[in-house]
């Protein structure tokens, strides 16, 4: 299966290219394709017909006055290439358990740092809060980020972000209390947690 990535139109760009989506005289057929899309962002799915959909779908942004951003557009064939699209990373895989390829999704390296990130910038030491409203507001984030990355395969970016929560949480109370980095051990998970 190819699809091509087309970015950021305008709401109306939008309505305009759903229409062959089963309405306007088989375009969907046509192409053997289908849109995909998240807010603004959309993904055309074509078996085979990912240029010719392209060419269509430039023509009709033209006609309506429109252009599209050309970096953010590409044509990949997601059997054999990844590409990302809101927030996932979708294309092959290889399985933790056997090894063996799949055509599958889970969440993007973007994605995982961008929530590192988030939580590197909750957990500075000048974050004066209470322990429990910082534990209570991270456990928030986190319940979002997971909500939302629920679907494909998702242990890996799951560890990997229970990891750093993890480190990030322990050395929180260690900067806020000026403890060396070997009183971090004092603030073990069960103390941080609660439990």
């Amino acid at each position: 299966m190819q699809h091509m990535l087309i970015h950021d139109p305008p709401c109306h760009a939008l309505h305009q290219l759903r229409v062959w989506n089963g309405v306007e005289v088989g375009r969907a057929e046509q192409f053997r394709a289908r849109i995909v899309n998240y807010a603004d962002d959309f993904v055309i799915l074509s078996r085979g017909q990912a240029k010719e959909a392209l060419g269509w779908t430039r023509g009709t942004l033209e006609r309506l006055g429109l252009t599209r951003n050309e970096k953010k557009t590409s044509l990949r064939n997601a059997r054999r290439e990844r590409f990302d699209f809101p927030g996932y990373t979708f294309g092959p895989h290889f399985s933790r358990r056997t090894g063996k390829e799949y055509i599958g999704y889970s969440p993007s390296k973007r994605s995982v740092s961008k929530m590192k990130r988030n939580v590197g910038d909750y957990l500075k030491p000048g974050n004066n809060r209470p322990w429990e409203e910082v534990r209570d507001r991270l456990n928030h984030k986190l319940k979002g980020w997971k909500a939302y990355f629920r679907l494909g395969s998702k242990t890996r970016a799951y560890e990997v972000i229970d990891e750093y929560v993890e480190e990030r949480a322990r050395h929180f109370p260690r900067g806020r209390h000026k403890v060396s980095t070997q009183g971090a051990r004092q603030f073990s998970m069960k103390r941080i947690v609660g439990v």
